[in-house]
Parts: C-alpha cells; sequence; structure tokens
C-alpha cells in the first residue's frame, strides 16, 4: 500500500508542478503495480515516455551489495532491465543503492553488464570512509570495468525533519553548500519516508520558494539522475579501484535464518537450471518460468534489510516462507530435469542389482563423496553381501555411516564416485561373497596419506593440522569457539570488531564415529552456558581437506559467536570471496564482509576456510575467525536505548546447522582450488536411485567441460529470447587466459581478462557473446 500511495502521489504532484521529475527504482514495485492497479500503470508509462518520470536501479530491488552472489546481482539485472525495456521501452543507466550498507568490488562490472554507466550510493558516509577522492569518482573493479560514482550529500531524504528541527530551507543549504562536482553541480534527493513517500507539496512549494529566495547563489533545478551524469562527461575524474566499506558490519552475521536461505536458494536454482538446460537442449524437459519466478522471490528478499537481518522477526516469517517456495521450485525442477535424463540411460536388467546414478553440475571432472539413503537392500531384493561398482565393473568403496532414521529399515550409505564434468555416472550395488568389514575409530586423531589432525579434548576443536607433503603444521594452536559480548544494535553500528571475549565453547564430551574404506569421522558436544555445539569431522580418503558438520544450540543473548583458526605462518595475506570475485584485507581485526571462503596464507602454506552460509569474518594477525552468529534484539537501531524490564525478542536463539570446510594448502590460495572447494560444498554433487529401463543415453556422460581450471562455470541456463542456452563464466584467480568450452556439440575457445566475467549465446551452434541481459548490443 505505501508503494502504491507513493507513486499515485507522484501522478498527482506532476498534474500539480509541471516542472516536477520523478526518480524511482526497482522492478518488483512496477510489476506489483501493473498487476494490482492496471490504470495506475498506465499512467506511469504516460509519463516514463514524456521524460517526466524517470527509472533508475535497474535492479528487480535495492539489494544488500555485500552478501548476495555474482549470479544475483545478474539476474537482479537481466529481470528488471529487461521488465523496463518491454513495459516502458528504456532501461535504467544508474544504479541506485544508497540505503545499502556497503558496496562490494565487483560492482563496476557488473553494473556495466548490465546496462548501468553510473551508481549512486549513500553509504559509507565521509566519517566511515574518508579516504574516497571525491564525492564524484571513477569506481573501477578488479577487471577495469568502470562507472562514474557519486556519493550522495546529507541523506536518500533530506527534508523538512520537522522532529529534528530541520526545515527543508536547511536541508537544501546542506545540499548546496557542498562543493561543487566536475560540471559544476551538487545532485540532492528530497521527499518523505525511507523507501517511500515521495515529495509533498509542502516540499515542493519549498523548493520554489528556495529557488525564489537563492536566485542570486545558485540554478536550482528539478533534475535526474542522467541528467547530472550526462553534464559529467568529459570530466576528468580520480578513480577509486577498492570497496564501499564499512558500514553497519554487525549486519554481515544478524539473522543466520535469512542469510542460509538466501545462500541455499541461490545454488539450488543454479544447479537446477544447468540440468534443465541440458535437459531441454535434448527435448526432454524444460521448467523456465519456473525458475524466473523463483529467481523472482529470491531477489525480492535479498533487499538491504531483509537480508541484511535488520527488519523486523514478523517479515521474517514471510521471508521463510518465499525462500521456501523458490526452494521448492528449484528442487522440483532440479528432480525433474535429472529424472529425464537419467530414465533414458540403459540400464539393463540384472537381479539382485540397485542401479545409482550421479550428478555433477560442475564444469570439471569430480571425485566427490556422496551420501545415499535408501531402505535396507533386502526389500530391494538384494542379498545379504555386497559391492558397489562402476560402469566397467570395477569395485567402488563404500561404508555405512550414520543414518537420518533410526530405524531397522533404513541406511545410509557413502561413497566417493568419479563423475565427468557437467554430466553423470552410473553405478551399480551388486552381489558379493563377502562384505567390507568396518569399525568405529576411538582416537583422537583423523589420517590418511594427505594429513594428521588432532584435536583439543577439552575444546572439542582442531589442535593441529599435520601437512604431509610439506612436511609442516599448517595449524598447531587449538582452534576456539570463542563467545563475545556483543551489545551493540542490530545493525552494529558502533561495532568495528568482535573482540569483547567473554569466554568459550568447552568441557567437550568424545563420541566416536564411523571408519571405514571412505572415511574416518569423530564428533566432539562442548558447552558454554546454557548453548551446546556439536561438531563431525570426517577425512575422506583421497581428500587433503577436513570436513566440518555443525549443529549449534544457542541460548546467549547479546553475544557473538566465531570459530578461531590459528595458521601457523607469521608474514602472511588475507583474501576472501566477493561476488564473481576476491579481494585482499586487512589482518587487523576488523569485522569484514566475505562469501563462500576465506584465506589466510604466508611462508609458502595457508589455510582456507569454506563455508556453505556464513558471511562475516576477521582476520586478528594469523587468526581466520569466522563469525558463526550474533544475537541482538530484532530491529533495535541505537540510540534506542535497551531498557530494563521491557520484553525483547533476540536473533538466532535455538538450533541451527552449517558446515564447512578446512583446506590446508601449498602456496597461496590460488594454488589451493579453494573455488572449486567452495562450489562443491554449496553445488554437492547429486545421487538418485534408478531402476531399468531401455534407453539412449550411456552410463556417463559430459555435457560441458572448461579446459582451463581458473574459469568457472557459474551458470547455464536457457535464454530469455527462445530457443538457445546462456553460458556464463568467470576467470577466478585474476590471471590472463584462454580457454576451450565443449557445451553439447558446440566448441569454442575464448580469451578472459583478469577477473573478468562473460557470457555467451549458443543457438545452433553459433555462440555469441552477450551481455548480462543476454543482450549483444545495448538497448533502451
Amino acid at each position: 500500500q505505501s508503494n502504491k500511495a507513493t507513486l499515485f502521489s507522484a501522478l498527482q504532484r506532476m498534474t500539480e508542478f509541471p516542472e516536477y521529475v520523478f526518480t524511482t527504482t526497482s522492478a518488483q514495485f512496477y510489476e506489483w503495480i501493473e498487476e494490482n492497479e492496471p490504470d495506475l500503470f498506465e499512467q506511469i508509462r504516460r509519463r516514463v515516455k514524456e521524460g517526466r518520470w524517470v527509472i533508475a536501479g535497474g535492479w528487480w530491488i535495492q539489494p544488500d551489495c555485500n552478501i548476495p552472489s555474482g549470479e544475483s546481482f545478474a539476474r537482479q539485472g537481466l529481470l528488471a532491465q529487461r521488465y523496463f525495456y518491454e513495459k516502458f521501452g528504456v532501461t535504467a543507466k544508474t544504479g541506485f543503492c544508497p540505503d545499502s550498507f556497503g558496496h562490494n568490488a565487483m560492482l563496476p562490472q557488473i553494473l556495466r553488464q548490465s546496462g548501468m554507466d553510473h551508481y549512486i550510493f549513500m553509504r559509507p558516509m565521509p566519517a566511515e570512509n574518508g579516504e574516497l577522492p571525491g564525492r564524484v569518482f571513477l569506481w573501477q573493479s578488479p577487471d577495469g570495468s568502470q562507472v562514474t560514482a557519486y556519493r550522495l550529500p546529507g541523506s536518500y531524504h533530506l527534508g523538512p525533519r520537522d522532529k529534528l528541527g530541520i526545515t527543508m530551507e536547511m536541508a537544501l543549504d546542506e545540499i548546496m553548500d557542498e562543493p561543487p562536482c566536475g560540471s559544476g553541480s551538487v545532485l540532492g534527493f528530497y521527499g518523505v519516508g525511507d523507501h517511500g513517500g515521495g515529495p509533498t507539496v509542502r516540499h515542493l512549494n519549498a523548493i520554489l520558494d528556495y529557488r525564489k529566495n537563492r536566485a542570486d547563489r545558485y540554478d536550482v533545478r528539478f533534475s535526474d539522475p542522467e541528467q547530472f551524469f550526462g553534464e559529467l562527461e568529459g570530466t576528468k575524474l580520480p578513480v577509486w579501484d577498492k570497496e564501499l566499506q564499512y558500514h553497519a558490519p554487525g549486519c554481515y552475521a544478524a539473522c543466520s535464518m535469512i542469510k542460509d536461505r538466501n545462500r541455499k536458494a541461490e545454488n539450488a536454482l543454479l544447479r537446477a537450471e544447468k540440468f534443465d538446460a541440458v535437459a531441454s537442449a535434448l527435448g526432454k524437459y524444460r521448467r523456465k518460468e519456473d525458475l524466473d519466478r523463483a529467481w523472482k522471490q529470491v531477489l525480492f528478499n535479498q533487499f538491504h534489510d531483509t537480508l541484511a537481518g535488520s527488519a523486523t522477526e514478523a517479515a521474517y516469517f514471510d521471508a521463510a516462507n518465499q525462500m521456501g517456495e523458490a526452494l521448492s521450485i528449484a528442487d522440483r525442477c532440479e528432480n525433474g530435469a535429472m529424472q529425464a535424463l537419467s530414465f533414458d540411460i540403459g540400464i539393463e536388467k540384472i537381479d539382485k542389482t540397485l542401479p545409482v546414478v550421479v550428478f555433477n553440475p560442475h564444469s570439471w571432472e569430480v571425485s566427490e563423496p556422496v551420501e545415499v539413503e535408501m531402505g535396507m537392500f533386502s526389500s530391494l531384493a538384494l542379498p545379504p553381501a555386497y559391492r558397489l561398482v562402476d560402469e566397467n565393473g570395477a569395485n567402488v568403496p563404500f561404508q555405512f555411516i550414520e543414518s537420518h532414521s533410526k530405524t531397522f529399515t533404513r541406511c545410509t550409505v557413502a561413497f566417493r564416485p568419479t563423475v565427468p564434468a557437467l554430466g553423470y555416472a552410473t553405478f551399480r550395488f551388486v552381489e558379493a561373497e563377502t562384505m567390507a568389514e568396518q569399525t568405529r575409530t576411538d582416537a583422537h586423531t583423523l589420517e590418511n596419506e594427505f594429513l594428521r589432525v588432532t584435536f583439543d579434548e577439552e575444546r572439542g576443536t582442531v589442535e593441529s593440522i599435520y601437512d604431509k607433503r610439506l612436511g609442516r603444521y599448517v595449524q598447531k594452536k587449538a582452534a576456539r569457539a570463542r563467545v563475545i559480548f556483543d551489545d551493540t544494535d542490530t545493525w552494529g553500528h558502533t561495532l568495528k570488531k568482535l573482540d569483547q571475549e567473554i569466554g568459550e565453547f568447552g568441557g567437550a564430551e568424545y563420541i566416536p564415529m564411523d571408519t571405514g574404506a571412505v572415511r574416518t569421522a569423530i564428533r566432539y558436544r562442548s558447552y558454554y552456558g546454557d548453548s551446546i555445539l556439536t561438531q563431525t569431522y570426517a577425512l575422506y580418503e583421497g581428500e587433503d581437506k577436513i570436513r566440518v558438520d555443525a549443529r549449534l544450540d544457542w541460548r546467549e543473548k547479546r553475544c557473538a559467536l566465531k570459530l578461531d583458526y590459528p595458521v601457523a605462518v607469521g608474514e602472511r595475506t588475507a583474501h576472501v570471496a566477493v561476488p564473481f570475485g576476491h579481494v585482499e584485507k586487512k589482518t587487523e581485526g576488523h569485522e569484514e564482509p566475505m562469501q563462500s571462503w576465506a584465506d589466510l596464507s604466508g611462508e609458502g602454506m595457508g589455510l582456507a576456510v569454506v563455508n556453505n552460509n556464513k558471511y562475516s569474518v576477521d582476520f586478528r594477525g594469523s587468526t581466520i575467525g569466522f563469525t558463526v552468529l550474533r544475537s541482538p534484539i530484532y530491529a533495535h537501531h541505537d540510540p534506542r536505548p535497551v531498557e530494563e524490564g521491557e520484553d525483547y525478542n533476540y536473533m538466532d536463539q535455538g538450533r541451527q546447522d552449517f558446515s564447512y570446510v578446512l583446506k590446508p594448502h601449498a602456496g597461496s590460495w590460488e594454488d589451493a582450488g579453494v573455488w572449486q572447494d567452495a562450489l562443491l560444498l554449496n553445488q554437492p554433487v547429486y545421487p538418485m536411485l534408478e531402476t531399468f529401463h531401455e534407453g539412449d543415453l550411456p552410463w556417463q556422460k559430459s555435457f560441458l567441460s572448461v579446459s582451463a581450471d581458473n574459469v568457472i562455470l557459474t551458470a547455464l541456463k536457457q535464454g530469455q529470447d527462445g530457443d538457445c542456452l546462456i553460458l556464463r563464466l568467470f576467470e577466478s584467480l585474476g590471471r590472463e587466459t584462454e580457454t576451450t568450452i565443449r557445451l553439447l556439440d558446440t566448441e569454442f575457445t575464448a580469451k578472459f581478462g583478469p577477473c573478468q566475467v562473460k557470457t555467451f549465446r549458443i543457438r545452433d551452434g553459433n555462440v555469441t557473446e552477450v551481455d548480462f541481459l543476454e543482450w549483444e548490443n545495448r538497448r533502451g
């Protein structure tokens, strides 16, 4: 209703004030109006055509600009800009996210590939980052893409702020007193409220009076961002080639639920799209429209106050339902596409066998553990003893692990298949003379041919990691689960570091787990106050990383939890993943935004921590501290005090699950394959039980491959323009690269600059490079 009233009011003001120009953003708002108020929508269309209604911010919503994945930013632009072009014949030329709490370093490339050459932001404010070269500058991402960026003076809604004693005249003086930009102009915003309201008659009359009264000093005009940036063309501007941080660092870890749902939904949709695209190209299955609808739910909930964790508790019930819908659509579409493929594999009926097809969603061959939950083999006519074989009849080691079901008719089997790039491989359980032995371990050590890992029996954490290849300890001090006092508000407005330690988890209980041909696992349960942390550590044969599944029952309030991993290096460099890229971080303990991995390296080795749903980390000297959660009051905004006796609801109370991987490595993070580890954790290979049937597909097949390891597949989807496929990849290590790409029957070579994202349209064997909007040349 607020959105509807804002747009209706803007149309009324246009009738009353012929000079008035209205600028607004977010395709989601327009779609709501189109569906709910078609007459109002038609009025807007006429004003857009007239040029007095200006569309900016070419994204579906004004998102958080640290936490969404690169692919989410690409979809923000794709769905929004195409909507604007279809409905209004224009696209936004100016990105607009004034209230987002920081802006990742790759945004200039993302904006340019989404049809936007300019960017308006407000945060960080001058007191939060005084190093920016000016109010207007060229912002450059690591690949060299540039946009003209402008930091708003004052606020994105300037008055009148009567409750603070600030008149409209004072607010306008605040803008006009700013040093002019290269064109001699200053751009300012005005209006009522936060994310809505628009200007009132009072505002507009005050501006007209101000223009009349200040005519000797200022030329005050109703304008829009495109006019402002147009006047700057040809002006020599300074260059800024870093992130735009920091504001509200507490938002990187607030509200674990929404961040978990966001990560899972993004990756579920990407995995589903890949196999939907393949199945569609083979004429077997197509669900593109369903997937687009699911993406809109994800994009809407990436709104900065939602995804950042600063919304009300009630809002998160709605967000959970909407993200759940997206996950449900993704799962259903993925399962349908995979079944369409697996049911066309020719699998001969052989008594006492059970086929399993394992799907790999990545652009390289993987040997990755999978778990198959199923009924007892006796119910499937299998003999008492059996083995697992590949298509050539070669044995594949497997073992029973802890089942999700505590019955006599269910079991879980783990094995580590090799599966070709973006494809599948078929395996069978067949009759055997004897079963492989399996035991439980009582040791406080995990060891294989690569690593030896010991544990602190009191803390229940990793005590040391010895890399046999290096002949060195990568970690030789115990990891800690530290509890931090955190009395800042939900946003963490005054937060820079989470460093007020008040205790740590301890009193650990050791729980022996399974040992077999595939893996060894152990579990520790540790305690702090009323909270319980259970971590299961697993080391697989043939893997050089430790997998950790954690379950936390959290009962603390106004506290944070960090998992600290000290790395045995002196001189070091720190890096984190950001959308479509990576950035270096200082090791001074500042809370930093990250995506799926963080790494600390030095002296010829390092340790990467890969996660599946966390976004906050610090580097204190030689220690990686990734933040599991914060538990502030919901939607508590400083300076509102916390009053004794008032009933508050606190974030992240109760149980949550998360997984992470510890990856010791030689050299720097670039040598370690951390991008691949992160993708495997977030988009795992998928096993599907099958049956016997005729089919045209072989027992294993690859649909796509990329010859260069540093060129990473981020999306394969059906195109928006009919019968074509869209393939997107990015260069992950900052190296100029030429690679050969094969998709189905089409093979081509492509050159990537350092950190460059490229999108290709494949139609009838023809390959065309396009932008994120899937257009060869910009339009609109």
